[in-house]
């Protein structure tokens, strides 16, 4: 009988490393993560930090991040379907033109920051400069929270729309073209074609690509910190934690967030 529970439970002990390296990794900064979250700047232990996060800033931050994450997915995923049709249908040139369309998601996320602090600059930026050319005054393009959170989306569109049009790539590539032929054959339209026929058979893929952008939506961290800085009325949920945990006094408040 105990040699039969050990042969049952002998597997567990292979396993055993494995939880101990997550529970030292993971579980015990987590739960050291709760234990300062109560600590108050006075070194009192109460709820004084989970208060201060509904009266503070935080409730915008969260707010900002949810519409520029949802808001950036939709227009990476319109165009991404459009370039990823645009690719399947231009045979000639194909790999070349989809090796060429990668590079903006090969340069470093700060690199790219850079890059379009610099195009939106309020003075001399290159966005500014071309409106000149038609004659339209200086554009201030994070005087509000709408044309700021337009930048950062259109920064984020500019870098990661080409892996979302490369998943779908992949996935109108395994779509069997005499499928597509025999309803147009039946007398189906392109638009029903798209809808019947392309995107199911896309599902998979569209899926497997708003789980892996909007993860990283969600944890956008370098666009919004170099593009805007610390402006608490637009800044998104992890530059605000950022910037309230680099005082001293902040860390038990951004443990709490």
């Amino acid at each position: 009988m105990y040699v039969k529970k050990y042969r049952n439970y002998k597997y567990l002990l292979f396993v055993l490393p494995a939880l101990a390296y997550v529970a030292i990794l993971s579980f015990f900064p987590a739960a050291s993560v709760v234990f300062f979250s109560f600590k108050s700047s006075k070194g009192v232990y109460s709820l004084s930090n989970y208060t201060a996060i509904v009266q503070g800033g935080l409730l915008n931050s969260m707010f900002h991040t949810v519409i520029v994450s949802f808001g950036a997915l939709l227009i990476q995923l319109f165009f991404a379907m459009l370039i990823a049709n645009i690719l399947i249908k231009s045979l000639k040139g194909n790999k070349f033109f989809s090796t060429v369309f990668i590079i903006p998601y090969g340069v470093a996320t700060v690199v790219s920051a850079f890059i379009f602090a610099l195009i939106f600059s309020p003075i001399g930026g290159f966005a500014n400069s071309t409106l000149h050319s038609f004659g339209i005054p200086d554009v201030n393009w994070y005087s509000n929270i709408y044309s700021s959170m337009g930048v950062v989306m259109f920064a984020d569109f500019w870098k990661n729309t080409p892996l979302v049009a490369l998943i779908l790539l992949g996935g109108l590539s395994s779509i069997p073209p005499s499928m597509s032929e025999a309803a147009s054959v039946d007398g189906a339209g392109p638009l029903r074609r798209f809808i019947y026929i392309t995107l199911p058979n896309l599902a998979p893929f569209i899926a497997i690509a708003l789980l892996i952008r909007g993860v990283s939506e969600f944890n956008i961290f370098a666009l919004p910190l170099i593009l805007i800085g610390y402006h608490p009325s637009l800044i998104n949920t992890l530059v605000y934690e950022y910037f309230t945990s680099i005082s001293t006094i902040g860390y038990s408040y951004a443990a709490a967030t």
